[in-house]
């Protein structure tokens, strides 16, 4: 009886030390997890299955936030359709936005792609920019960093075992970033066409270049008339892949139906951690480069 009383006692402290965190998306997930280790409790809001513009708020995600200590998110305006009625149903004075307990990775980087105007006709266009840099590996460093920071500040008696796994985790990034960009420095010039920009802190990166969307316009459903002018002006471009993501494996025909006229290949991207079966922000890249480089 006085073991189980004391295993208990030691199973509740242990959980006392662990920082609660909530993450929108499993990338972000991943990152706190290389930084927190056994010292964090994440949980995670969007499966790698859902569009990451569509993501579905459930019961479950209100009573994890309720309890959190933190929230990350990617921000650029992305979890605009799902996080602001979550956050507010927490009751959670502590991670509403501007508080010490709400992270806004976007903050700390440089985002692409601001519209100088918004309006209906230009589709479902992002106020702040393209949201999709995490598909940028430099930028990873600097998000680790931002977490680590947050977490120090929210738990200080355990920063230096932060900082220890921030420090390993950077020294297997960089390691990884070397090989990466040499990887894909010998793709420089392929032409893709894209379902929707989400690859375009990648693209821009390593000189990859974008033809065209199947997307009209952001946010809009491909048509008829806007896939035959996409063929028309992509014929003897020289494009090598229509690509989708994860999320879109389901678009297949509709990517087919530009890419074997013009004598492309449809390529499915993962579009986060899980998708395509990426273990981890490592496999991810890795996958990424292996599939652009068949």
């Amino acid at each position: 009886m006085k073991n189980l009383l004391a295993l208990l006692l030691f199973s509740l402290s242990f959980a006392f030390a662990q920082l609660k965190v909530v993450a929108t998306y499993p990338w972000i997930g991943e990152l706190v997890k290389e930084i927190g280790k056994d010292k964090v409790r994440v949980h995670v809001i969007a499966r790698p299955d859902e569009d990451p513009h569509f993501v579905v708020p459930r019961p479950s995600h209100i009573a994890r936030m309720r309890d959190a200590d933190l929230v990350v998110i990617n921000g650029a305006g992305i979890e605009i359709g799902f996080l602001p009625p979550l956050i507010q149903q927490s009751n959670n004075p502590r991670i509403q936005p501007g508080r010490e307990g709400f992270l806004d990775l976007s903050q700390f980087i440089n985002i692409i792609e601001k519209p100088e105007r918004v309006s209906r006709e230009m589709g479902d266009v992002h106020p702040e920019g393209n949201p999709h840099y995490v598909f940028d590996p430099h930028n990873i460093p600097i998000l680790a960093r931002a977490i680590k920071e947050k977490m120090c500040e929210l738990n200080s008696k355990d920063c230096s075992f932060y900082n220890a796994n921030l420090e390993d985790f950077l020294r297997k990034w960089n390691a990884k970033l070397r090989e990466w960009d040499e990887g894909f420095s010998k793709l420089r010039g392929l032409k893709v066409i894209q379902w929707h920009k989400t690859y375009n802190y990648l693209l821009n990166r390593y000189g990859i270049q974008e033809v065209g969307t199947l997307e009209p316009l952001p946010g809009i459903p491909p048509t008829a008339r806007h896939l035959d002018s996409l063929v028309q002006s992509s014929r003897g471009q020289g494009v090598k892949f229509v690509i989708l993501e994860g999320f879109r494996k389901g678009e297949i025909r509709t990517a087919q139906r530009v890419a074997e006229p013009i004598g492309a290949r449809v390529l499915v991207l993962p579009n986060d951690v899980g998708s395509e079966n990426a273990k981890n922000l490592f496999d991810m890249y890795d996958l990424i480069l292996r599939r652009l480089s068949q």
